[in-house]
């Protein structure tokens, strides 16, 4: 085996455990232990800033120059030094034409600005998960420490670049129309789910694995001489750019 560099670790369903969105013990151990070690340890996830950071300081990222990969790959930020190492937006005019195209859909967008994540109605906020009601909306914002705010129409207000737009929606429906919710946006953004319930666009091209590449090899860390740990959709392009990877209870 290679010498391991970097450790990669998503978050939801990976880092945390699931119902208590912590960070079990013996995992918190493990990543304290390998950054004690020399080892540069980077958080890649779906979520905004403002949800890794919690995570990144009590895994003592900021002491060791931990890198956050964000909004499924569009941001990248350091830690310890909170410098932006890796920034691509979708054009103002891209994201105006998606939150256009979703009123034709049975989904609710969600858009982020600075603190506060913004919706058309955040009394719409519940789906189905594994056959309960959840509150999806309480938990974006206690998650990512955010303020929701409702503003009338997305679309008319999002004139500014965005890192993502999330879509949320029942996992059913998300299935049987994502296809069509992409369609016409196979030439100007990326989209993948991140969850059953969680459709997501960022600009064309963006994954977790450009980000990965763009920035750890950059300080001469090479995909050799990673081990990806991941879960979902979005992490596919991650644990296969990795040498090591480990998914669904097995390594490869």
């Amino acid at each position: 085996m290679e010498k391991i560099k970097a450790v990669i670790m998503d978050i939801d369903g990976t880092l945390v455990d699931g119902n208590t969105q912590q960070i079990p013990p013996k995992t918190k151990q493990a990543l304290l232990k390998v950054q004690e070690n020399g080892v540069r340890l980077v958080l890649a996830s779906g979520r905004p800033i403002n949800g890794m950071l919690r995570l990144a300081h009590e895994l003592a990222m900021n002491s060791h120059n931990g890198l956050c990969v964000a909004y499924n790959g569009s941001k990248v930020f350091n830690v310890q030094t909170m410098d932006v190492l890796f920034n691509q937006t979708m054009s103002v005019e891209t994201g105006k034409k998606i939150l256009h195209h979703m009123k034709n859909f049975n989904v609710r967008p969600l858009i982020v600005r600075g603190d506060y994540a913004y919706v058309t109605n955040v009394y719409d906020c519940m789906v189905t998960i594994h056959d309960h009601e959840f509150n999806i909306m309480n938990h974006e914002a206690h998650d990512n420490h955010f303020m929701l705010c409702e503003v009338r129409d997305l679309e008319e207000f999002a004139d500014f670049e965005l890192n993502k737009i999330l879509v949320i929606g029942e996992a059913d429906y998300l299935q049987e129309h994502y296809q069509q919710m992409y369609a016409p946006f196979t030439d100007t953004c990326s989209a993948m789910f991140s969850a059953p319930f969680y459709y997501e666009y960022t600009d064309k091209g963006i994954d977790k694995v450009k980000a990965l590449d763009t920035t750890l090899r950059r300080v001469g860390i090479e995909p050799e001489e990673m081990m990806s740990f991941g879960d979902a959709e979005n992490d596919i392009s991650m644990i296969q750019y990795a040498r090591y990877w480990y998914c669904h209870g097995q390594w490869h």
